[in-house]
């Protein structure tokens, strides 16, 4: 909180200094041009990555909405919030497995690496093996994110408010509700325990995937201890051969679907460090802290909305957009109207017969366009169901996976199955 309290004076101490140079040059003001500068945008983006938790999960949560909550300028600078945190220093990284498995925690391990393999918002993660010969992945929460969830996320919802960068009008409070509720459920390692063992039985028998084994000797509430997975980072398969990318690429946009429509349970966190692929192609998926379960009636109201989009029905897509929730009343008409043209340029891959070139199509670029010009016009006051949004972001992401790896994929065929069966 102090950290936050620090920032917020610091954008104001640079704002006002801002504005007396603009009087000085003659210039008007703009209160909302001076607070969202780049410099502050840089200075927010280093000062939640120190902090980690849930105010760095929040700048992570924003920095992939550019244009529906914060100016694309100031999204684009967050986005350094994707990769990775600060991590714990050693000692405190000690401190707290003593905490969890006792002083003497070093005996049960033949090795272990102090340097984490990944940092992110709310822990890091640490190889180590066991004097039994397991190898693993040791997922450490950094100490305090819990407790200080509720505190962040209301100063972050300050800081949004005070520094103008929310539409006015705008009711943040369900959203901010919602990622309360969310982090909270991240930071729950037996939750995430849970969704682990979940999907290891969901896709035990599909050899296109691998799902870590947890490991509940050396799991508390603090630490969560799985397989080690070798494997290369999915977005690092870009000069592999044409075939693997695509074959890739197809088998996550499968996996997404059958999420949505079958297993109604989603992992929602499109992060491509989520997906490393074993040598001979199988790919393993990691992290499970962010599985929301699917509702039949949102199940519903996608497969609506995704019959509308393949029969090209705008009326349909109009309606099935309402019950999805993504579009509402604090809609402008035109707004609207961008939001039904987004969704039908979405759908042009899986209406395309064939494989869809991603690697050769604008798509990502001009969906891109289009949202930052409906979020430059700040008059939208209608905030989604986070459900929705986390749904719409998770598909979002496999687009540009598939742009990433330039990817060709015949998303009508994908697309086929579940249509056919979202009919039945």
């Amino acid at each position: 909180m102090a950290r936050l309290g620090g920032l917020a004076g610091g954008i104001a101490g640079r704002a006002a200094y801002g504005g007396l140079k603009q009087i000085a040059g003659g210039k008007g003001l703009d209160p909302r041009d001076l607070l969202l500068t780049p410099a502050n945008a840089q200075r927010i983006a280093g000062e939640l990555a120190k902090m980690r938790g849930a105010a760095m999960k929040v700048g992570q949560l924003l920095s992939m909405d550019a244009g529906e909550v914060l100016p694309p300028e100031i999204a684009t600078l967050l986005d350094r919030l994707r990769s990775d945190a600060d991590p714990m220093p050693p000692r405190q990284l000690r401190e707290v497995l003593n905490a969890e498995w006792g002083r003497d925690w070093l005996q049960r391990f033949r090795r272990f690496d102090v340097r984490p393999i990944a940092a992110a918002s709310i822990g890091q993660v640490h190889r180590a093996v066991t004097k039994d010969g397991r190898d693993l992945a040791l997922k450490v929460q950094y100490p305090g994110v819990r407790a200080s969830i509720d505190s962040d996320i209301a100063n972050i919802a300050g800081l949004i408010k005070w520094s103008g960068a929310a539409p006015k009008g705008m009711d943040l409070a369900p959203l901010m509700a919602d990622a309360r509720a969310q982090l909270h459920e991240e930071a729950d390692y037996a939750r995430e325990g849970r969704n682990l063992d979940a999907f290891a039985a969901m896709l035990g028998d599909d050899p296109a995937f691998r799902v870590p084994a947890r490991h509940p000797d050396l799991c508390t509430p603090n630490v969560l201890a799985m397989d080690f997975a070798p494997g290369t980072p999915v977005e690092r398969r870009t000069t592999a051969p044409q075939d693997l990318r695509d074959e890739t690429a197809r088998r996550l946009v499968d996996l997404t679907l059958r999420e949505l429509f079958v297993l109604g349970r989603m992992q929602t966190d499109p992060n491509f460090a989520n997906y490393l692929v074993e040598d001979g192609g199988r790919i393993v998926l990691l992290d499970f802290g962010a599985v929301r379960d699917i509702p039949p009636e949102v199940q519903t109201a996608f497969r609506r909305l995704m019959h509308a989009g393949l029969s090209r029905d705008r009326t349909a897509a109009e309606a099935a957009l309402e019950e999805t929730g993504l579009i509402g009343p604090g809609l402008s008409t035109r707004q609207r109207e961008t939001v039904l043209s987004m969704f039908d340029l979405a759908m042009t891959p899986l209406r395309t017969p064939g494989a869809f070139d991603f690697g050769a199509s604008d798509l990502p670029r001009r969906l891109r366009d289009m949202g930052l010009e409906m979020g430059d016009e700040r008059t939208a006051t209608h905030v989604p169901p986070v459900t929705a949004l986390l749904i719409q972001r998770k598909v979002a992401g496999m687009y540009l996976l598939a742009a990433r790896l330039r990817a060709r994929v015949d998303l009508a065929t994908v697309v086929e199955r579940y249509a056919r069966e979202s009919l039945g």
